[in-house]
């Protein structure tokens, strides 16, 4: 960090004195493009968890110095634990040259997540707190839970669960939407030590089967039903599909639990297979309120949760318990300023990994009031939002660039119609924020006195890896600025050399922090050449970034075959392989490209079957079998036919060549000739409004 701390120390009335310095001040004015630095109010500022620059840069220190102090004195005076850990309270290796890949956190420590959830905040006299309020999809249904009564029905669960076969170790899937009961569900498996591996809702019946398939659960969590929107989604004929192919494949599960979600389909209109599906409501209530706790080891494996990869099997991110807790507690802590008055709204689904620390895990361990909704942001009109934030008084605010982009081309009138009076800390997450929709949010939003909380991180990191602290330094619009305690981001060239100051280069992280994952389910050996091997003696993150002259970084997007989509991850070799089984098409090749509400969009060029001519039913037909085989997220945008497609000599596709193409940089395509067919660039320009 040292030679940066310029602009980074700067305060407000430090900054009045900068002649030429474009620059606005949090709550006094509109951020304008002329604006580089956001600097945060002497009023914001002096009530913040971590004030000034330089009291982060003491406390980063530390934590890059002495990583064992550190994070030894967060777990001993802020969680619950059974047993201290041993004394060496991590070890690590990153380095592929040197063995085995192997990362642990406080082990030998003994403590439970849910009951730091819970009983621990319960016990500091949090029970009356609403842990949980609930907003369904349809405008006035709600519901609330305090942390005692999360604790009862968690329990009562636990209870059904272990009743029900379920061990210490046994995995169980949870394919359900942003109920309550998602994550008590969670939460009833860390209670009894099972590992929860939670499937995104919007999942295919193939996709799910692949997850059951891989974890071999002793069962799946369910639900009859959801509305998104006024679309009805038959989540349980999904999960149906999924257990006929599990046990084709030599999966079988013997229980389904399904929770009748009465808005979207009642029971009568579910199908049923007796002796395996359970209705929730049936049974769950029957058991008592109180369950044991099973005590784990820190390096006791929490959840699995699949991620894309840039090769087509979805891979399964292991976490474990000790470490994680800590660590996203005291990144939500931090991240977001948190104060115990806050009331906390995170848009994620806890199918994906912002659902799992920054919904469920990270906010319940700071015994925070909870904002879970059910429904589509822009339902029943794109209002919803704002209407909920001055429901509950909202204060943190935690949503995706996609979100504040889509919002943003439906006009201010919608957001401006509401109060929006309670809110105080803005973030997001999930791929950079372009600036003018960072502007957009601050200034309409959050009214020009919301700092941005813009996080970089990971499903594979756990927790905020580079992260805005709000109040402690200036921001500059779509920077990621410094990173967290104990995590040192490098920058490295094509050869893994470090490249120091300002440049651009391969985001890699030295040495372990708390919640990085362990393993891939499975895998080891694709956990170490994915993440370890490219760069030996660093963690690869898949990404480029750009450091600037005052050392903020700046995520420029994925560098491997992966496509962010509205913040999801999805392997272009995922939807090649889906395109590929239709049986007219010969062959696919997927890129990204920009797309100015998702971020990213999906372009596929596809080459059919000899014989075949193209046709819109057979573009629609595409976009259905990819649907159908992933998920509605994963559909293409746009299908170019390919009479071929740019090939080297030893049969590699150029897909820097399709990526042109698809941007329309057809000034960029550059050298062609190494091409085994040269020609067909032209076709493919030829055909691209076709």
């Amino acid at each position: 960090m040292g030679g940066f701390t310029d602009v980074a120390a700067l305060d407000s009335s430090a900054a009045r004195k900068i002649p030429r310095l474009n620059a606005a001040v949090l709550g006094e004015s509109p951020a304008t493009e002329d604006d580089q630095l956001i600097l945060p109010s002497d009023q914001f500022s002096s009530n913040a968890n971590i004030s000034s620059y330089h009291q982060y840069l003491e406390m980063y220190k530390r934590s890059i110095e002495d990583p064992a102090g550190f994070w030894s004195d967060i777990a001993s005076s802020e969680f619950f634990w059974k047993q201290k850990w041993d004394q060496q309270v991590y070890s690590e290796n990153l380095d592929v040259r040197k063995g085995e890949i192997k990362i642990e956190w406080f082990k030998g420590g003994i403590t439970n997540i849910c009951y730091n959830c819970l009983d621990r905040n319960i016990e500091a006299g949090l029970g009356e707190k609403i842990a949980l309020y609930w907003e369904g999809n349809e405008p006035g249904f709600d519901g609330t839970l305090t942390y005692i009564e999360l604790l009862h029905k968690v329990c009562q669960l636990a209870n059904f669960l272990k009743d029900n076969g379920v061990r210490k170790g046994d995995a169980v899937v949870i394919y359900m939407p942003m109920l309550m009961e998602l994550p008590i569900a969670m939460l009833a498996c860390a209670r009894i030590g099972a590992v929860h591996s939670v499937v995104f809702a919007g999942f295919s019946s193939e996709s799910l089967a692949q997850r059951i398939i891989d974890c071999k659960p002793k069962i799946v969590i369910t639900c009859n039903a959801v509305k998104r929107g006024s679309k009805a989604i038959h989540l349980k004929d999904i999960v149906d599909a999924a257990l006929i192919d599990s046990a084709q494949n030599g999966v079988s599960v013997a229980t389904c639990l399904c929770y009748e979600n009465e808005s979207a389909l009642n029971r009568e209109s579910t199908k049923w297979k007796e002796g395996r599906d359970i209705w929730w409501q049936d049974v769950v209530p029957t058991y008592p309120t109180t369950c044991t706790v099973e005590w784990v080891d820190a390096e006791f494996p929490l959840f699995l949760l699949y991620t894309s990869g840039s090769t087509g099997k979805p891979k399964g991110v292991l976490h474990t318990t000790g470490g994680y807790m800590v660590y996203t507690a005291t990144t939500f802590k931090y991240a977001f300023d948190y104060k115990p008055s806050d009331v906390y709204w995170c848009t994620a689904d806890c199918g994906w990994i912002t659902g799992h620390s920054y919904v469920t895990y990270g906010p319940l361990l700071n015994g925070t009031s909870v904002v879970v909704f059910e429904g589509a942001p822009n339902y029943p009109d794109p209002g919803r939002c704002w209407d909920i934030v001055d429901k509950y008084k909202v204060t943190i605010f935690y949503t995706a660039p996609t979100l504040v982009r889509s919002l943003m081309r439906e006009g201010n009138e919608h957001v401006t119609r509401y109060s929006r009076k309670s809110l105080r800390v803005l973030g997001s997450v999930g791929e950079p924020i372009n600036p003018s929709a960072w502007r957009w949010f601050f200034n309409v939003v959050g009214e020009s006195r919301c700092p941005i909380s813009d996080t970089w991180w990971q499903t594979e990191t756990g927790g905020f890896m580079i992260t805005p602290l709000p109040g402690a330094w200036p921001q500059k619009p779509g920077s990621a600025t410094f990173p967290f305690f104990g995590v040192q981001p490098v920058l490295v060239d094509e050869k893994g050399n470090e490249i120091e100051g300002e440049c651009s280069g391969y985001l890699c992280l030295k040495s372990s922090w708390p919640s990085a994952f362990r393993t891939l389910y499975n895998d080891q050996e694709r956990y170490e050449v994915t993440y370890f091997k490219p760069f030996p003696g660093y963690y690869f993150t898949g990404d480029g970034c750009t450091r600037d002259k005052d050392g903020y970084y700046w995520l420029t997007g994925r560098v491997d075959d992966v496509i962010n989509v509205s913040g999801h991850r999805i392997g272009t070799a995922e939807v090649e392989s889906a395109l590929v089984s239709h049986p007219q098409c010969a062959e696919a090749a997927v890129v990204g490209v920009e797309h100015e509400v998702k971020g990213q969009g999906i372009y596929a060029f596809v080459t059919l079957v000899d014989g075949v001519s193209y046709s819109e039913e057979l573009r629609k037909s595409l976009i259905l079998t990819v649907r159908k085989q992933i998920g509605a997220f994963a559909a293409p945008d746009k299908i170019h036919w390919a009479p071929g497609l740019p090939k080297t000599r030893s049969g590699k596709i150029m897909r820097r060549i399709l990526r042109k193409i698809a941007s329309k940089q057809l000034d960029e395509l550059g050298d062609t000739s190494t091409l085994a067919d040269p020609g067909v660039v032209n076709q493919l320009i030829e055909l691209a409004d076709c």
